[in-house]
């Protein structure tokens, strides 16, 4: 791939997603896997809160699209991470 475009891509993810800690980022992945697993957002957002509470998540009613949103995109990051062969 690219290196201008990789760094731009990556430079991109970075204002979409934010500085995030490492305890974030595992709560964030833990999501995604639930995710993954077929869960729908609340259910698996419910079940990262059991796993990581001091990260918990608890939106108000009208976020709940929105989150789903943030974390369809985080999969598709992590995704286009693994194919260009890049560890978060």
């Amino acid at each position: 791939m690219n290196a201008h475009l990789t760094k731009h891509y990556l430079a991109r993810a970075r204002e979409i997603l934010g500085d995030r800690t490492d305890t974030e980022i595992e709560y964030d992945n833990t999501v995604v896997t639930f995710l993954a697993k077929g869960m729908d957002i609340k259910s698996a957002v419910d079940a990262a809160n059991r796993k990581h509470p001091d990260e918990a998540l608890k939106p108000d009613p009208a976020h709940w699209g929105d989150l789903a949103a943030r974390y369809n995109y985080l999969s598709q990051h992590q995704l286009m991470l693994q194919k260009m062969g890049i560890k978060e």
